[in-house]
């Protein structure tokens, strides 16, 4: 009798070995594989990446690869701040959004609501052209003089609207990806809120969200830590190229943070915790210009088809940062990657690794 209990009990003893073996060894095989697919950024002298899979309000993978700067060779790791570049657009969108939701502003509302100066070629301008890069506002780094030295800030970028003479088509008529209506959007926040955009940024959804080391950082006014270095390959080396002159400029790309952290801002996003979800979802989703014709940009995302799941997502890039983030909030997924390398395309890795949770 005891025998037969005792090779009953090794029995399912085995079962339940091997059942718990399965599981360890399919997230094995996805870490793997997305090893694989990071593999060129896996250095202990390179800049690398910090990545992340963010599924069912878990985090199902973190890691980092290669080094945040090249003076010290620290290695990268998921609490490694990065600058996000243009994915910073999607904070200012919310900031523009909050403001809406309490009543102080509208998208309908026109520029010259809040800028009266503003030249005339711009008199039919909308808060939510500016949103959704239909302005017509030449982008202001096809303005800078080429003498410039100094780093530009957003109100700089506006000074330069008045240098410019004409659109480049007029307002709510097509889609032209430009920077300056995002400067022009955190000088509003600034100017209806009463506060810095960074400090508008802080109170109103980094700190809120428990966002701690995430900034829009200003140079001699704050503190990126743990911070990432953007580096370039140039002559066969790889050199620090961490400012550009448009570097300092908040509401098109200056914010800093890190894959971690953006998990509490993403599932913010999709359990609505900021704004209502009809509020949300309308950011979400493609917008219908003035004379009809729709494009593929929300409030701060870009919209696309991929793997039969229409999703939203967004790129940045500036000196020495590429950086891609992918949104399935149907699916409760998002991939995201952070680089401080100024070459390769992430969005190429970002959607290998989407693949291994979206089949």
């Amino acid at each position: 009798m005891c025998s037969k209990l005792v090779h009953k009990i090794a029995f399912y003893c085995l079962i339940l070995l091997s059942v718990g073996a399965c599981k360890p060894s399919a997230l094995l095989i996805k870490e793997r594989k997305i090893d694989t697919i990071l593999a060129e950024y896996n250095s202990d002298t390179k800049p690398g990446a910090s990545v992340l899979v963010y599924q069912n309000d878990k985090i199902v993978f973190k890691k980092g690869y290669g080094v945040k700067e090249l003076s010290s060779f620290e290695k990268i790791d998921p609490f490694t701040n990065f600058r996000l570049a243009s994915i910073t657009k999607q904070f200012t969108a919310m900031s523009i959004l909050l403001l809406a939701k309490n009543n102080k502003i509208s998208l309908e509302d026109p520029l010259t609501k809040y800028f009266s100066s503003f030249p005339a070629y711009g008199k039919k301008i909308k808060i939510k052209h500016l949103l959704t890069h239909s302005s017509g506002l030449v982008d202001y780094e096809d303005l800078m003089p080429a003498t410039q030295q100094k780093q530009l800030h957003d109100t700089n970028c506006l000074q330069l609207m008045y240098i410019a003479d004409s659109l480049y088509f007029p307002a709510g008529t097509d889609y032209k990806y430009s920077n300056t209506g995002y400067a022009i959007l955190a000088l509003i926040v600034e100017k209806i809120s009463g506060q810095d955009f960074a400090v508008f940024l802080k109170e109103n959804i980094f700190k809120p969200l428990g966002m701690k080391t995430t900034l829009a950082y200003e140079q001699g006014k704050s503190t990126v830590l743990n911070r990432a270095y953007g580096s370039s390959f140039e002559n066969g080396l790889w050199t620090q190229t961490d400012q550009s002159l448009t570097s300092a400029v908040l509401g098109d790309g200056g914010i800093y943070t890190n894959t971690v952290e953006m998990t509490k801002w993403i599932k913010a996003l999709w359990t609505y915790k900021l704004i209502s979800p009809e509020m949300q979802k309308n950011t979400w989703s493609r917008k219908k210009l003035d004379n009809g014709k729709m494009i593929d940009y929300g409030y701060g995302w870009h919209i696309e088809e991929y793997n039969n799941n229409t999703h939203p997502y967004h790129d940045g890039s500036s000196i020495g940062f590429r950086n891609n983030i992918l949104l399935f909030p149907d699916k409760k997924l998002m991939i995201i990657v952070l680089t401080n390398r100024n070459e390769g395309d992430p969005i190429n890795e970002a959607k290998k690794i989407a693949d291994l949770y979206l089949n």
